[in-house]
This record gives C-alpha cells, sequence and structure tokens, in this order.
C-alpha cells in the first residue's frame, strides 16, 4: 500500500497479505534532481495533449489488467487474455508468451494466480514466476543467455501484473525501475552524482521499492498532487528512466523497444500506454524469444 504521510500499521501486517513496509533507503534521493524530471514531464506532457491522457492511459491499464485478473475473475483468463496483457508490457512482449502456450492454459492461469493471490512471501513468488522460464544448463552459452534474458522479462511481466492489477497496493517493481544486478534503472536518475558512483546498494526488496515509492510521493505532494499519486510516481520513474535511455545508444533496445518520435513517446512506451498494434496484430511474440 503506498504509505502517504504516515506509518503503517505493522499489528495489520499479521492480518493482510503483502503488507510492504517502506524501508529506509540506504542512498538519500534528491529533490533537485525530482523536480529536475517534473518539469520536464510537465512540459512534455503537455506538448503531447496535456497530463491528464497519460493519468486516463495508466487507469485504462489498469482496468484492463483488474478485469482479467481479480480474483474472482482469474480462472476464467484464457491465453488471449495473457496475450493481451502482455501487449502493454514492452520488455516482456517479445519475449515470454512461448512459456504460457508451452504450459497451456490451465497451468498458466495457476500461475499467475499463485503470483498475485499465494502466500508464501512476495519477493519468493516473484522469483518462482520468473522461473517458468527455464535456463538448459546443457546448452550452449548462446541458448542459456537467451533465456536468462526471457527470464528477466517473465520478471518484468509479473511485477506488471501485480502492480497494474492492484496499484495501490505494489509499487512498480520493474528492472528499468531499478535492477540491482546491473545497478542502473530510473531510481539511479534521483541520486545526486550518480555518474560517479561505482555501487548503488539500494537493494531489491519490495520495502525498497515502496521506500522510493513514498519519497517520490512525498516530492509530488509539495508541488500540491495529492490526486492519482500511485500513477503520478509511474510517469516520474519513466521520465527519469527515459532521459537516462536517451542519453545511451538507441539502438539498444530496438527489437523490444521500436521507435519513438518525441520525449513522451519514450514515457508512453516504458508504461505500456503506447499506440496499441494495428486492428488484427500483434506485438506478442509467439515463439522463443532468442
Amino acid at each position: 500500500m503506498l504509505w502517504f504521510k504516515k506509518q503503517p500499521d505493522l499489528a495489520a501486517a499479521a492480518s493482510e497479505t503483502d503488507l510492504i513496509v517502506p524501508a529506509s533507503l540506504s542512498v538519500p534521493l534528491d529533490a533537485a534532481q525530482f523536480q529536475q524530471r517534473y518539469t520536464a514531464l510537465r512540459h512534455n506532457t503537455d506538448e503531447d495533449g496535456g497530463i491528464e491522457g497519460f493519468l486516463n492511459s495508466l487507469e485504462a491499464k489498469h482496468q484492463l489488467f483488474s478485469l482479467l485478473l481479480k480474483q474472482d475473475a482469474i480462472d476464467q483468463l484464457t491465453l488471449e487474455g495473457v496475450e493481451a496483457l502482455l501487449e502493454t508490457v514492452f520488455s516482456a512482449r517479445r519475449r515470454v508468451y512461448f512459456v504460457f502456450t508451452t504450459m497451456g492454459s490451465q497451468s498458466a492461469v495457476a500461475a499467475i494466480r499463485e503470483l498475485l493471490y499465494g502466500q508464501n512471501p512476495l519477493q519468493d513468488r516473484m522469483s518462482r514466476f520468473s522461473e517458468l522460464v527455464a535456463i538448459d544448463e546443457a546448452s550452449d552459452k548462446e541458448a542459456r543467455k537467451a533465456a536468462a534474458k526471457n527470464r528477466r522479462a517473465m520478471f518484468d511481466f509479473g511485477a506488471e501484473l501485480l502492480h497494474f492489477n492492484d496499484p495501490l497496493k505494489y509499487p512498480l517493481m520493474t528492472r528499468w525501475v531499478w535492477d540491482q544486478n546491473t545497478v542502473s534503472g530510473a531510481l539511479r536518475e534521483f541520486i545526486r552524482g550518480n555518474d560517479s558512483m561505482s555501487t548503488v546498494p539500494l537493494g531489491s526488496s519490495p520495502e525498497t521499492y515502496e521506500g522510493a515509492r513514498v519519497w517520490l510521493a512525498e516530492q509530488l505532494a509539495e508541488q500540491g498532487l495529492y490526486k492519482d499519486v500511485h500513477y503520478w510516481v509511474d510517469l516520474m520513474l519513466a521520465q527519469a528512466y527515459s532521459e537516462y535511455f536517451r542519453s545511451m545508444a538507441e539502438g539498444m533496445l530496438s527489437a523490444d523497444f521500436g521507435r519513438a518520435s518525441g520525449p513522451a513517446d519514450y514515457v508512453k512506451k516504458f508504461l505500456g500506454i503506447d499506440a496499441p498494434a494495428k486492428v488484427g496484430l500483434s506485438r506478442v511474440k509467439r515463439d522463443f524469444a532468442s
């Protein structure tokens, strides 16, 4: 749950599944870095129809996920529904659908239900969900490398299933938000002097993501923003990472990302609210992604 200007009731932890208590970040985030990116976000979205369109698109994505994934409806989820969800997750849409078709609809739904509503610790469920992508250690190096990429994409898909099914309860925990293994992600862009830092020991627990989300919510409150704060946080993260992305070689993620024509287009693509495929077409790759 997004705890803003209040402390979570720890006594409720025993009765509420996945109560995420925000962690105190080991590396401080910087208000000046926030302000720079907030100003850029407002400018870029104003140039692209206004911020309300972005907020409405995120709410529409939540409604899609909730419709298909709410606890009393998930048993009716089909592989076509999984494909519709994957369409909105840029880092996974080309990499993991084959896993679900190989498993079959019944097993796929069971795996998604366990991720969303299982009783094991959240971080364990996310790891197990990513491990739906098998890595054959007996295969050659290139095959193992491709499978590892697909496993990371499955982790991202799981993170989005959690967040967009219940965006107040779960922070967005995709690798582009923060990846401790590569020491990269949107959170790094809010750290002063991050270019000179060889290590950023934020960690990768749900509590870390929630701690960062609470900090961003507090910065947004300083701008007078209290409505749709969970979506504003998503937009701020996407803005920060899009600036990093544009500073790198644009072709690096071209297979997954396609081409964007303006700064706000990157924000849309990272959050999966960019223009969908043409009617009758799909951006979801159906076979094994290498």
